[in-house]
């Protein structure tokens, strides 16, 4: 089932692509490769910067409040190579899971570990859907127009909310002895972790300005995007509509981010009377800078494959022996001191 879903998932991804491409055509794909110039390069770059050490940074202090030790330098290097992960491979969320369970084996508590990355993505995504409601706030029908474009059908929300409470139902129904046992220890020691780790004092409000900091840093590369593909629109009517591009991207239907941005995009540049190509032009700028601002990830991948492999290697983990056994006298007593070795420890 697992498997099956998957593949839904990229194939709807592909076929929203398909449909894009084959209704407005490929000239705003092509306009948008050739709008990108070296200032939007460098500005995607320091961008990228600025919000990955935002979202390391929050990743760090809910580590920290779980009880995982995180240095921000290393946090920085495990979310570059996720983001280059989640863009290339086509579930989007692979780097994740990967940077999780490598935390996690080197802090000596994998589940944990990936707690706490799912922690960390699940504030942002909160802080992301409160900003974007109170910006939608201000232009109600925009939301609305949107939907509407997109074809989506009344009841179906109500359908799908409607079975996934009936799945969960049936789940729980059928849970019982040992089985719901484990199900109320998971639930308990998840419950301590997000007291900890999200709703503590200390915590939470690092976490929202941090989350709000890297929002900002998403609009700015959108913006960029929509500059260098010739949107003259005014900031205010403009930020609208990337807002609701980024929560199109939170859709669970695409391929590394690609797929319901452009469509979303696309309509809602339509729907408040600027052009549907422009949008769909502006969608593909951004996908193409957001890639390039995960570009350092690509040397973060390469870098740690040689050091990984020295780590593992046996002349690094066991040198030879630096003292061989030698009888030693004192007071008339031999003794026979032990070879000593050094034993290296990946960390």
């Amino acid at each position: 089932m697992g498997r099956l879903w998957r593949y839904a998932r990229v194939l709807a991804g592909v076929g929203i692509l398909v449909a894009l491409v084959v209704h407005l055509g490929t000239g705003a794909v092509v306009d948008g490769l050739r709008s990108i110039g070296t200032g939007s390069v460098l500005a995607a770059l320091g961008i990228g910067l600025l919000t990955t050490v935002f979202s390391a940074w929050r990743w760090c202090l809910v580590a920290r409040g779980v009880g995982l030790r995180l240095p921000l330098a290393t946090a920085v290097a495990d979310c570059y190579r996720a983001l280059f992960l989640n863009s290339v491979l086509p579930a989007g969320v692979l780097g994740d899971v990967h940077r999780a369970v490598n935390h996690g084996r080197r802090s000596g508590d994998v589940g944990r570990g990936v707690r706490a990355v799912v922690f960390e993505r699940v504030v942002g995504l909160v802080v992301l859907i409160v900003v974007g409601m109170g910006v939608l706030l201000a232009q109600p029908t925009l939301l609305a127009v949107t939907v509407g474009d997109l074809h989506l059908g009344r009841g179906a929300l109500g359908w799908t909310l409607a079975a996934l409470i009936a799945v969960v139902a049936l789940g729980i129904w059928t849970m019982r002895g040992a089985r719901a046992a484990r199900l109320r220890d998971a639930l308990r020691t998840v419950l301590a972790d997000v007291r900890t780790g999200v709703l503590s004092r200390g915590i939470l409000p690092g976490l929202v300005l941090l989350s709000v900091a890297a929002l900002v840093g998403y609009l700015a590369l959108f913006v960029v995007a929509a500059r260098a593909a010739g949107s003259e629109a005014p900031l205010g009517e403009l930020l609208p509509l990337l807002v609701l591009a980024l929560f199109a991207m939170a859709l669970p239907l695409n391929v590394g981010g690609w797929g319901p941005r452009e469509a979303v995009t696309a309509v809602a540049f339509g729907a408040v009377g600027f052009d549907a190509t422009q949008g769909l032009t502006t969608a593909v700028v951004y996908g193409v800078l957001s890639l390039i601002a995960c570009l350092p990830g690509v040397g973060v991948l390469l870098l740690r494959r040689p050091v990984a492999r020295l780590l593992r290697s046996p002349a690094v983990r066991q040198p030879e022996v630096l003292a061989a056994a030698e009888p030693v006298t004192d007071n008339g007593v031999e003794w026979t001191s032990r070879p000593t070795r050094l034993v290296w420890r990946e960390c």
